[in-house]
């Protein structure tokens, strides 16, 4: 063979060993299929997913994570047979007849109320609230609102999430006392103690009254390299949702602990409550643990534990933060409750 034949070759060869592949879809691929999804799961409407596509597309980011670097522990196939092979606690005609829609729990107190009496609801999965899709991250605060409010939902206030993990939907115990004359930052502080110091001689988690590694969306591994969060060195490498069936709240919502954290509204006065209406809302709240957590322990992810405030604002601030391992599910007010 003559030597520019085997240069041909070499040159062919170097191409095939040495040029990563591409991914099998782009973000954009990755989201087009996801909201398509979406729309069919939900029964939405084509302005709906108007609204919904232009948030995706105005972040660039929002998804469920860098198709090129994330590695998930476990496919949606496994997932769905796995789910399969569980028994189901939940009667869902029945969360669908209370909420008006699918993969929603009603929130209620089962020591004073029935389901019938609940005057909202929350999703059961992570957004997209759609059993063994993989959670959307890479969103911020004020995306997670607006693509709740472009469902016809809204997004939790911090007590309405900590009684779906504890399974009691206790009323609002928000000391907006200590937060009055002292700047966000601080009063989040004040507040968060408080709450925390109140809570902590009955601490539960989704699943229990003790804590229990491996039961959740918990086991899962950074992607090497991964230092500070950013888009190229931190793959969401997360489970499926609700691929845990054990990881599930006595009010029949998923993933609560483990899998990706999730943004909620904390108010700092009655006017910021998204439960009563509010649409100014208050300071960002991260709940829960998320897929590492195993490994890192980095912090409590007791149900009515209430974080520091990490990379905080308001929820509505055009820049709250979006991370790798950060989503969001939704709550909706019931008509006439």
């Amino acid at each position: 063979m003559s030597s520019w034949r085997w240069t041909l070759v070499l040159l062919s060869w170097l191409a095939a060993t040495l040029v990563p592949a591409a991914p099998a879809e782009t973000l954009a691929q990755q989201n087009e299929r996801l909201l398509r999804e979406l729309q069919q799961a939900h029964g939405l409407d084509e302005a709906t997913m108007q609204r919904i596509r232009a948030i995706f597309k105005r972040s660039g980011f929002i998804g469920q994570g860098n198709p090129a670097i994330s590695q998930h522990p476990q496919t949606r196939e496994q997932c769905l047979a796995a789910r399969r092979q569980a028994p189901e606690h939940e009667d869902t005609s029945a969360f669908e007849r209370i909420c008006g829609g699918p993969h929603m729990a009603p929130l209620y107190d089962p020591q004073t109320e029935s389901p019938d009496e609940a005057r909202a609801c929350i999703d059961q999965f992570e957004f997209p609230d759609i059993p063994c899709e993989y959670p959307v991250v890479w969103i911020r605060a004020r995306e997670a609102a607006e693509v709740c409010e472009a469902m016809g939902k809204r997004l939790c206030d911090a007590h309405e999430w900590e009684g779906a993990c504890e399974g009691r939907l206790l009323p609002p115990d928000y000391r907006f006392d200590l937060a009055r004359g002292v700047p966000p930052d601080e009063g989040v502080r004040r507040m968060r103690a408080a709450h925390n110091q109140a809570h902590a001689g009955a601490k539960r988690w989704s699943y229990g009254a003790q804590y229990r590694s491996g039961v959740c969306a918990t086991g899962s591994q950074k992607t090497a390299g991964c230092m500070g969060g950013g888009w190229n060195s931190c793959g969401s490498n997360t489970y499926p949702t609700g691929a845990f069936p054990e990881c599930r709240s006595p009010l029949g919502v998923y993933d609560l602990n483990g899998n990706a954290a999730e943004h909620m509204n904390l108010p700092l006065n009655e006017s910021q409550m998204a439960s009563r209406g509010s649409k100014e809302l208050g300071a960002t709240e991260m709940k829960g643990s998320w897929f590492v957590f195993d490994a890192y322990r980095a912090h409590e992810d007791w149900c009515r534990w209430r974080a520091p405030f990490w990379h905080g604002s308001r929820v509505m601030d055009p820049q709250s933060h979006a991370n790798y391992h950060l989503g969001f599910r939704c709550c909706k007010t019931l008509p006439g409750r």
